[in-house]
């Protein structure tokens, strides 16, 4: 059985963390991603950040939800303790179990490319 995917997205665009401490937290959300990652069934599908030069900080994880529920919660647990650690108001945890996918339309002719 698989959970689907959730995305797990943290940011500083109110700048409570110094440029360190942001690079701290993030390679902190980062291991415990990859830790989760490790169980049976669960894989990161993509890990994405803000433009270096951005006024905004941001990063986002796509999970592949291990199969089985522990590690899961373990790491809500971790997600929570890294946000009281860094002084964040929350971290976002938005699940998709389902995927709908874009049929494309019918080809045009002559536009194919190659």
């Amino acid at each position: 059985m698989s959970w689907g995917v959730v995305y797990i997205s943290i940011g500083n665009s109110d700048d409570k963390l110094t440029q360190f401490q942001w690079a701290a937290y993030f390679s902190d959300v980062a291991l415990a991603v990859q830790e989760a990652a490790k169980a049976p069934g669960g894989a990161v599908h993509g890990q994405w950040a803000s433009e270096p030069a951005s006024a905004w900080q941001n990063a986002c994880w796509a999970l592949q939800l291990p199969v089985d529920v522990g590690p899961i919660a373990r790491l809500e647990e971790r997600l929570a303790e890294l946000a009281g650690m860094y002084r964040q108001d929350s971290i976002a945890w938005a699940v998709a179990p389902d995927t709908e996918f874009i049929r494309p339309a019918a080809p045009i002719e002559g536009a194919e490319r190659g």
